[in-house]
């Protein structure tokens, strides 16, 4: 199998690899994401999460499987990436307040010697409460909105800002591991 290797310094994404267990090195991909589009399709992330995977291979030296990956926030078939700035972040809450929306993780599994590919998609869905103005500049000011999509990450919401969801909260978080170990 050789080494694991995951494309991406997310804090998160390694945080959940080290719960399960995983042993891994992290190589970020020096890949660069099309922010430009809006219309999500499985199909556009997964190649998103195959592209960071296949990036890192000039960069290993021995066999290893590379974890790519990448989160979506969807709404209204809308893609909801990383805010720009600390007023995307609250138009973007606000546009969440009150509603249901997607969140898609895929994950593309590469490895190194014969550059072939496993991927899946995840989709789980959170309800936001009806939030105030005052309980997003909150959030925007005491936590980090600038570096998730959607300018939120549930494992830090505050009570009162989550109404609920349902399917995977690693997934939600940015990397189901069930889903990884099906692709390794």
């Amino acid at each position: 199998m050789g080494k694991i290797i995951l494309a991406s310094s997310s804090p998160r994404r390694q945080d959940l690899l080290k719960k399960a267990k995983y042993n891994f090195e992290i190589i970020p991909s020096p890949y660069i994401e099309d922010h430009t589009r809006t219309d999500f399709s499985y199909e556009f992330i997964e190649t998103l999460a195959a592209n960071k995977a296949l990036a890192v291979i000039p960069l290993v030296k021995e066999p290893s499987l590379i974890i790519g990956a990448d989160t979506v926030v969807v709404l209204d078939n809308k893609i909801l990436g990383k805010p720009e700035g600390k007023q995307g972040a609250y138009e973007m809450l606000k546009k969440l307040s009150g509603k249901t929306h997607s969140v898609v993780t895929s994950i593309a599994v590469a490895d190194s010697k014969t550059k072939k590919i496993r991927k899946k998609s995840t989709t789980s869905y959170v309800t936001f409460e009806k939030l105030t103005d005052e309980q997003i500049k909150n959030y925007i000011d005491n936590y980090n909105p600038l570096d998730k999509a959607g300018s939120y990450g549930i494992q830090e919401m505050p009570e009162g800002y989550i109404k609920s969801f349902s399917g995977s909260l690693e997934n939600i978080i940015g990397l189901d591991t069930s889903v990884l170990k099906s692709l390794i």
